[in-house]
């Protein structure tokens, strides 16, 4: 039984230069909209470790992690919808969405809530702001109203649940930008979560042939035992192909990924979220070759859906655990965030 009080709940709070200390905080007195979740497992997403180490700036202090699966231990008034609009309920456990937009800008509107005017984002928020309870490294965090929140199917582990939130969910953004992929011949370049991830979303959705590229051997070994039809190193020949989707963020990989698109294909960019050198177009071959290049950077609230139904249809024959290490406790996240004992694509934290 947990000693501590019930109005307790204890957090991982970044203070910067990579430190990280456990502190109790008061929970607090839930309003119209929100939603408490006790966090069951958490995974260690790399812009976190980006963050500590100062290659990404965030509101300091803060609370951090935004991949995670828990359960609704309390309710606002008036209650809260899941993702499918029927009420939550105390004991769902759930998955939710990094953004939390507001509905009414022209980019919501528009469709684009990802890049919603005025956006908050789980894990994201200064521990001194409106809402201090945002991240993942906690026992406790509060959903405020407007989060995407996603009932897990009940079959599937908390370790395949938990990167659905933002991993698999950015792969579905990806997989829906590339187009339709029945008989088609893709290039994943990189091969981390999110590349890993989308071999198997690409085999899911249909296509015929997925190499992988990546510099590290025991990657491309895993992205084989996820579909990959082959996996080559960064500078073996590949051929041309249908889709190529960039998760690395290197820029000779965008190069390259351009440069091996056939006629009418599609480069879906998604990796490239910080600054780097520029990569060279060739414009006459874009506009000869009917080539299309599209970004995409977070995700809409129905790829969260579409990233559980993936997980529940595939988990028989894709081996997802070999993603996620074995769950440590919350006093090893500062571990975990400086990349010691990274054996796989994920680290996994339970508070």
């Amino acid at each position: 039984m947990d000693p501590r009080p019930a109005d307790l709940t204890t957090v991982a709070l970044w203070e910067g230069d990579g430190a990280l200390r456990l502190v109790e905080v008061p929970l607090p007195t839930l309003v119209q909209g929100e939603v408490l979740v006790r966090v069951r497992l958490a995974t260690v997403c790399g812009s976190d470790r980006h963050t500590v180490s100062g290659r990404r700036s965030s509101p300091c202090p803060s609370v951090l992690g935004h991949e995670a699966v828990g359960e609704v231990v309390g309710l606002g008034p008036h209650g809260a919808p899941g993702d499918d609009g029927r009420p939550l309920e105390i004991g769902d456990r759930v998955v939710f969405g990094v953004t939390v937009a507001c509905g009414s800008c022209d980019r919501c509107l528009a469709g684009r809530s990802a890049k919603c005017r005025s956006v908050r984002k789980v894990g994201h928020e200064a521990f001194g702001s409106a809402w201090p309870l945002s991240g993942t490294y906690a026992r406790h965090l509060v959903l405020p109203s407007g989060a995407t929140v996603a009932r897990v199917p009940a079959g599937l582990p908390d370790l395949l649940a938990a990167p659905a939130g933002c991993a698999t969910a950015t792969v579905m953004a990806t997989i829906e930008a590339a187009g339709p992929l029945e008989g088609r011949r893709v290039l994943v370049s990189g091969a981390g979560m999110l590349g890993i991830t989308a071999v198997a979303a690409a085999r899911d959705a249909g296509a015929d042939h997925v190499v992988v590229t990546d510099p590290d051997a025991e990657r491309r070994a895993l992205a084989l035992r996820f579909g990959a039809t082959s996996a080559r190193d960064t500078d073996e020949p590949v051929g041309l192909v249908d889709v190529a989707i960039e998760l690395s963020g290197a820029s000779p990989a965008v190069a390259r990924c351009l440069e091996l698109l056939d006629l009418g294909g599609r480069l879906v960019l998604a990796g490239s979220v910080a600054p780097g050198p520029d990569v060279p177009v060739d414009a006459e071959r874009v506009v000869r070759g009917w080539l299309t290049i599209t970004g995409v950077h977070n995700y809409e609230p129905r790829h969260l859906r579409a990233a559980l139904d993936l997980l529940e249809r595939t988990r028989d024959h894709v081996p997802w655990d070999e993603l996620v290490t074995p769950p440590v406790g919350l006093g090893d996240i500062g571990r975990l965030l400086a990349g010691h004992a990274a054996t796989r694509p994920r680290a996994a934290v339970v508070p």
